[in-house]
């Protein structure tokens, strides 16, 4: 073959490999062009597979059950051009985001805002998560400690502050106080409760053996008075149920869902199995706070489009429900509803 045929031949195959290359990038910058600057979360798109069936769930602006609180900045940072790209692509099935460990009192002001504010602008709610208990610790329960806190965090555009109580013994009725004391501040109180002492470090099975559980009972009943004094919803703290534990405490999670209402209950499940389990046991509208890595699988699984083998299309719902709740669940009473 002749020097001009080899390049010829070598040309030709430079271009073919190029083509879909160039295709590619103009397909994803016009499509970059495309999106409008403000956000907008997946819910006011059209879905181009609506025509397949799946799962029905509450909108998300009127859900009460089937929420999704996701994890922030901890294990793995979360920036807000990763969480708006994130909200832009999945805001539709995400609630909540939620800081863990205290983590944004080391972020900047400025930045801080600017993550709070993208996670309003898709319609979701921020949580301080637990932070609280290590201002408890610092500060002795000091009053104006407290309310200097709380006050900042309303400033900065929390929604939900997490009261949780894992390594500190505290009253029942200083608990009950703060969650009111929290209300006042203009925060929604989410007490933490659960049955593990010393929960919230992510901490050895064996150091939270050593430690020992409490009674369901303990738990119920002081979810209960948090429900009374004003709180917005109970997290249930996964750690000595399905947490680092020999062997989940089912009893435990059957004990919380029998007593408390559904819509006041949401259960830490950052585990797909974990979250599976609930989904599997308490239906596609458990309230479940998982991992922002975790919210395409939970999503799926929700819409009963996928799962495992012991949930692959056997998780569904009724559309209908949410109509019968909202009139007052007469059928439940053998009277008759009217028509949806």
């Amino acid at each position: 073959m002749s020097t001009h045929s080899i390049l010829a031949q070598t040309f030709r195959q430079t271009i073919r490999r190029q083509a879909p290359l160039r295709a590619a990038r103009g397909l994803h910058s016009s499509t970059t062009r495309a999106t409008p600057a403000a956000s907008s979360t997946s819910s006011t798109n059209t879905h181009p597979f609506s025509f397949l069936p799946a799962n029905a769930l509450e909108p998300k602006a009127t859900r009460t059950k089937g929420l999704t609180e996701i994890r922030g900045p901890y294990y793995a940072p979360v920036t807000q051009t990763y969480l708006d790209e994130l909200l832009k692509d999945w805001g539709e099935y995400v609630d909540g985001i939620k800081f863990a460990s205290g983590a944004f009192s080391l972020m900047p002001e400025e930045r801080l805002r600017a993550l709070i504010d993208t996670a309003h602008s898709h319609g979701c709610y921020v949580s301080t998560g637990g932070y609280i208990e290590r201002v408890l610790s610092t500060s002795g329960g000091n009053k104006s400690v407290i309310s200097k806190y709380l006050s900042t965090c309303k400033n900065l555009g929390f929604d939900v502050l997490e009261i949780s109580s894992g390594f500190l013994s505290i009253p029942t009725d200083d608990w009950a106080s703060l969650i009111e004391f929290t209300a006042a501040h203009g925060l929604k109180p989410k007490p933490e409760v659960g049955i593990q002492w010393g929960a919230g470090g992510d901490a050895s099975v064996a150091e939270l053996e050593s430690a020992g559980t409490r009674d369901p009972k303990w738990l119920i009943d002081r979810a209960k008075a948090f429900i009374d004094a004003g709180a917005y919803m109970i997290m249930i703290e996964s750690e000595g149920i399905t947490e680092n534990v020999q062997s989940w405490r089912t009893d435990v999670i059957s004990a919380v869902t029998s007593a408390l209402p559904a819509e006041k209950i949401m259960f830490e499940a950052a585990d797909p199995d974990v979250f599976a389990y609930h989904v599997q046991n308490q239906g596609a509208r458990a309230n479940l706070f998982v991992d922002h890595s975790q919210i395409v699988q939970l999503a799926c699984l929700r819409r009963g489009i996928w799962g495992t083998g012991s949930t692959f299309a056997r998780v569904v719902t009724f559309e209908g429900a949410g109509e019968h709740f909202r009139r007052g669940g007469r059928a439940v009473q053998n009277e008759p509803s009217e028509t949806y």
